[in-house]
């Protein structure tokens, strides 16, 4: 993982390792962290976006390099405000393994260790403020095709919650969040492929991509 502020480092990646996870690097440095995912290939590498020398983007291009030279390197960005157009732009297209989480998501430490470990499978995992952003966004194809349930559904999924937790969110039956699901899926003209494929592709369309 890589974060300038060493206690915040380290408590992260402690928390990281009491959940059972093994943190094979700890870079104040974008370069150091390039460094440690060429040798060490981890599930997923934990990216705060402003580092050293100017504090500007440098985590984030570190995390383009990433998932552009080690694909099977998930990639959580760490940001201290919302700047959702990080998000599109490491998304590319493909969302698998891509994660962007306020920094004070990491204390609530479970539900942090979960995105983690999400976005290492290749799964999302967006902070529910940078999906407020988008849902609020001009123009993208997802707002102008769906409606307010369809669309918080899929705000839902981009979190990267599962049918279950989606339902418990909702008030609605997991029955009822599949309907809701593959209403989506239609109208996002979205092919007919396994789910998981489906859902990444259902946050492309939701960033905007």
């Amino acid at each position: 993982m890589a974060e300038d502020h060493s206690l915040l480092r380290d408590a992260i990646a402690s928390l990281l390792e009491l959940a059972g996870l093994k943190v094979v690097g700890r870079c104040g440095t974008a370069r150091e962290l390039l460094e440690v995912v060429s040798s060490e290939r981890p599930d997923v590498a934990i990216v705060d976006i402003r580092m050293p020398p100017t504090f500007t983007d440098e985590g984030l291009q570190a995390a383009t390099a990433i998932r552009s030279e080690h694909p099977g390197t998930g990639v959580l960005i760490l940001s201290q405000h919302v700047e959702p157009e990080y998000a599109s732009r490491l998304a590319g297209d493909d969302a698998r393994g891509l994660g962007y989480l306020l920094k004070e998501r990491v204390q609530d430490g479970e539900a942090f260790v979960d995105a983690v470990r999400r976005v290492a499978s290749g799964g999302t995992a967006f902070d529910p403020e940078v999906v407020a952003v988008l849902v609020r966004g001009e123009g993208h194809t997802a707002r102008e095709r769906l409606t307010d349930r369809e669309l918080e559904t899929l705000s839902l999924i981009a979190e990267g919650l599962s049918n279950a937790a989606i339902g418990s969110r909702l008030h609605l039956s997991v029955r009822a969040v599949e309907r809701e699901i593959t209403s989506v899926f239609t109208k996002l003209e979205l092919p007919a492929s396994d789910a998981h494929n489906r859902r990444v592709l259902a946050v492309l369309s939701f960033l905007g991509v």
